[in-house]
């Protein structure tokens, strides 16, 4: 079959379908309804001619020739983002997909430049698509690894082969209970009696006990992997556990959480800009790349 623009759309809407696991999943990141969405799938499969996923109550699961196409539309997209990357090189302009995988909570940091980042580049060149794919600290590294993105912005306790990390700035964190903790209201000469009966939030790789070695009570009744599910655990009353200094200062000023011994439990950790050795050599990469440092330069 020959390929229209049409054909294009359509693959790049039902590539979003699978990585997000369903339709109603795509619906935000693809900023459609379902029945769009269910209708633009549709029409891929006739114009394909094959039945690319079984879709209803028993869930969504991809045909084995939904599989194939799958991996086919990955490809040719790759090959189209690749072909409009190469002419724009040609005519010395910027274009095509700046994709940035990050940890969750920066757009609280203040110290974090990505909004100024995109302005800049988006000032220089109107051919600039960018997917910003928020997620777990591992991810960050498997994406910029996988080139599923240009960059990465997150944390790194061991450096993986292939990458390259480049120091932007370093990240506070301190141990914060809720306001209806028994920690909340106990004085400072009490606090440190009350805390091995305390339970901590077991969270992600870079902010465990080994990382702090602070001897307190991991009991593993609670654990999270991102910020958010951390702070929602602390809200509870039942947990205490380590936030971003900049994230947790919402819930600070509302006088709902308190740090618990700052001067001694805290800890910092460094933010990397990652990048891979071998898939930084477009125009477009190299100035995501130029634009994160400068922005970041003196922090």
């Amino acid at each position: 079959m020959q390929i229209h623009d049409v054909d294009l759309k359509l693959l790049r809407i039902f590539v979003a379908i699978v990585k997000c696991g369903g339709l109603s999943a795509a619906e935000s990141r693809l900023n459609i309804g379902r029945s769009t969405i269910s209708s633009h799938l549709s029409d891929l499969e006739v114009r394909l001619g094959v039945t690319l996923c079984k879709r209803g109550r028993s869930g969504f699961e991809l045909t084995e020739s939904g599989r194939t196409t799958y991996q086919a539309s990955l490809e040719l997209l790759s090959q189209c983002e690749a072909f409009a990357a190469t002419i724009a090189s040609a005519k010395q302009e910027l274009a095509g997909r700046a994709t940035i995988a990050i940890i969750d909570t920066m757009v609280s940091d203040p110290r974090c430049r990505v909004g100024q980042v995109i302005a800049s580049l988006k000032s220089r060149s109107r051919h600039i698509q960018f997917d910003i794919n928020v997620c777990e600290a591992r991810e960050v590294e498997t994406s910029v690894v996988n080139g599923r993105s240009l960059v990465g912005i997150g944390v790194s306790r061991h450096q993986l082969r292939g990458l390259d990390y480049h120091p932007l700035h370093s990240e506070t964190n301190y141990l914060y209970c809720a306001a209806t903790h028994p920690l909340f209201d106990a004085p400072a000469g009490k606090i440190q009696s009350l805390l091995p009966q305390a339970e901590i939030v077991t969270s992600n790789y870079m902010r465990d006990k080994e990382s702090r070695n602070d001897d307190l009570n991991y009991q593993n009744t609670a654990s999270a992997y991102h910020d958010e599910g951390i702070a929602h655990l602390i809200l509870s009353g039942k947990f205490i556990g380590y936030l971003p200094e900049h994230y947790a200062s919402h819930w600070v000023d509302k006088g709902l959480f308190r740090a618990i011994l700052p001067q001694k439990y805290s800890y910092q950790i460094p933010l990397m800009l990652i990048t891979s050795k071998h898939n930084t050599a477009t125009p477009l990469a190299e100035a995501l790349i130029d634009e994160i440092k400068r922005w970041h330069q003196g922090d």
